[in-house]
């Protein structure tokens, strides 16, 4: 949780304000905006639609904070983060659009796993990414170079996407009635894990590079996510990896875990994933609210 690292809740930022504006797609709401300079301010890197959300409180100490008070504090993010998620889900579902929040560590192949996806399926319905990352445009750049809309959102020194900012983030593409939004999320297997931000699911890229027991490191994480994907499997002969140790762990924490093996650089194990998000697409568009 992101009680003491300050990321969590522009409303725990500084001395905040509200206000309230429409975000163009169904509602309303009040939020705070903090009075660092770096809130929601372009640094002059990448497209300057990109979004920016500024320096948190990072590594305040808070002594004499009981711990009920902590417990609080987590609850009230969190709370305030559904509400947001609850609010971009409706709408996700009312225009058909099937949302996928890919978490990794930093490495992983996120983004090389995202430009091959993005060419294999552009010419089958729309795509839309939100890329999260603390600083750069980089790799929403890289994105754009596919031909698919992209929307960078710099979290400063936040070490998630919240809800709030995906919301933001929506209405500024815009997303496109029954496509496929990708949200690639900050590199980080703790604190995305406990974030709602409207998804259909949680995807969590797993390199074989990084050794067989994260899901045990990070339960919460592979406890949250709805598939897991072992990338770089074209690796695996100059690797000790083991592979079936590696799910076995992953299913000890979350026994419904889908997974796939896949290579981002080869394309090997591709046509699994490209399956099962085609699938995802038609029932999303199939279940749209009316």
């Amino acid at each position: 949780m992101c009680t003491v690292c300050g990321c969590g809740d522009s409303k725990i930022e500084g001395h905040g304000h509200s206000h309230s504006h429409g975000h163009g797609h169904g509602h309303d709401h009040d939020h705070s905006h903090g009075h660092d300079h770096d809130h929601h301010h372009d640094h002059g890197h990448g497209d300057d639609k990109d979004i920016h959300f500024g320096m948190g409180l990072a590594g305040v100490h808070v002594p004499g904070l009981s711990q009920s008070r902590i417990v609080q504090i987590e609850q009230d993010i969190l709370g305030h983060n559904n509400d947001f998620a609850g609010r971009n889900r409706a709408w996700m579902e009312s225009h058909g659009v099937f949302a996928l929040n890919l978490v990794s560590s930093p490495g992983s192949g996120k983004t090389t796993l995202l430009c091959r996806t993005a060419e294999m399926l552009k010419h089958r319905f729309p795509l839309a990414v939100i890329e999260g990352d603390q600083q750069t445009s980089f790799d929403a750049d890289r994105i754009r170079a596919t031909g698919i809309p992209a929307l960078q959102v710099n979290t400063g020194k936040g070490c998630h996407l919240d809800a709030h900012m995906v919301e933001t983030a929506i209405a500024r593409l815009p997303v496109p009635d029954d496509s496929v939004l990708f949200i690639e999320n900050v590199g980080n297997l703790v604190c995305p894990a406990a974030f709602d931000l409207g998804e259909a699911y949680k995807v969590a890229i797993l390199s074989v590079t990084e050794g067989e027991d994260k899901p045990l490191k990070y339960p919460d994480m592979f406890h949250a996510a709805g598939m897991m994907i072992l990338n770089k499997t074209d690796l695996l002969p100059h690797l000790d990896f083991d592979v079936e140790r590696c799910i076995s762990y992953a299913r000890r924490v979350n026994p419904d875990i889908v997974v796939i093996q896949l290579s981002a650089r080869t394309g090997e194990g591709f046509d699994q994933w490209l399956a099962w998000i085609v699938e995802g697409q038609r029932r999303a568009v199939a279940g749209k609210t009316r």
